[in-house]
């Protein structure tokens, strides 16, 4: 039933996402920074663990996952070292998943060829 749960999750934010693109005149760009911030909101209202906790992967591997991060990380952060917790929590706590994104990145771009679009 876990892995029911993360799917059927997983895919209504997706789904989500899908009729934002095409509902409205929101950018890819835009709609990824509301996945994040909603990540946040959920984390501050206390929403986002039941969600994980009910969810798994469905709920933390999506951008509101790392939004869930971020603002863990900063309030980690704030309750170790104080207010200079607000700049550096987010970005120690997704610091594994930024290195590891940029590397496989990285890696993909020495492996595959670029091409014009047209």
């Amino acid at each position: 039933m876990h892995y029911f749960n993360a799917f059927w999750v997983g895919g209504a934010v997706c789904v989500i996402g899908q009729l934002l693109i095409d509902r409205t005149k929101l950018t890819p760009a835009r709609i990824l920074v509301c996945y994040v911030v909603s990540g946040v909101v959920l984390s501050a209202l206390g929403l986002f663990a039941p969600l994980a906790e009910f969810a798994g992967a469905g709920a933390t591997v999506p951008l509101i996952g790392f939004g869930n991060l971020l603002a863990e990380g900063v309030k980690t952060a704030v309750d170790e070292h104080g207010l200079i917790g607000v700049l550096t929590g987010g970005l120690s706590a997704a610091s594994g998943g930024v290195t590891v994104a940029l590397s496989a990145g990285f890696l993909a771009s020495l492996i595959a060829k670029s091409r014009d679009q047209n």
